[in-house]
């Protein structure tokens, strides 16, 4: 007996659910994401062959620029809630809370405490053109790093133990401003500090 054809039929697989889904998940994550602001300040990093990279979390980052200036960083929105509320309450900086939430939002701070309140008021392009970006003092009589230090440390609670201490100074900062920022952290007992550098290639692996 002859076989039985059979009809071979297409199948159509209606992909506009799909669709719809991707742009929906792709439009969320436009409108939710948050980009991280620019940092006030470029440094020159000098070169090693370390190859330890920085992470991205429980981090506490001082920058130095060319000029000696001194820059705080910390991630973590929540952590920084806890510092800003924490500096507000014992220095009487008087925040409102669209301040704090500049500074929770924000990046690296570089100005005194006195003036934190009129700093966090500005625009980061209108912070480089004024003299109140003159970076966290370290003078004995008003080392303020220190204090960013002390309270910085403070709001990680259980991070603390995976906590980095972090140091990225620019290749011309001046040896004095960079000794005394050092001599900041010994004086907080804080001993094991990683130094932000560049990465060159290794002589040893070279044919």
């Amino acid at each position: 007996m002859p076989r039985s054809k059979v009809t071979r039929k297409s199948t159509l697989v209606d992909m506009t659910a799909m669709t719809d889904m991707v742009f929906l998940l792709l439009t969320f994550f436009m409108l939710a994401t948050r980009f991280k602001p620019a940092e006030p300040v470029a440094v020159i990093t000098p070169s090693s062959i370390n190859t330890q990279i920085l992470p991205d979390s429980d981090v506490i980052l001082f920058t130095m620029d060319k000029k000696g200036r001194i820059f705080f960083d910390m991630d973590g929105q929540p952590k920084r809630k806890q510092l800003i509320e924490d500096l507000d309450k014992q220095f009487q900086l008087g925040l409102t809370e669209a301040e704090k939430n500049k500074f929770i939002v924000g990046t690296s701070i570089g100005t005194e405490l006195k003036h934190l309140k009129a700093y966090l008021a500005m625009r980061p392009e209108q912070r480089k053109e004024h003299p109140i970006e003159s970076g966290i003092p370290t003078d004995s009589a008003s080392n303020e790093v220190k204090i960013w230090l002390q309270y910085a440390t403070t709001a990680q609670h259980k991070s603390v133990r995976t906590l980095k201490y972090c140091v990225r100074a620019d290749n011309d900062a001046p040896y004095v401003q960079v000794k005394k920022l050092l001599a900041s952290f010994k004086e907080k007992g804080i001993q094991h500090i990683n130094l932000v550098t560049n990465l060159k290639a290794n002589p040893l692996t070279k044919s």
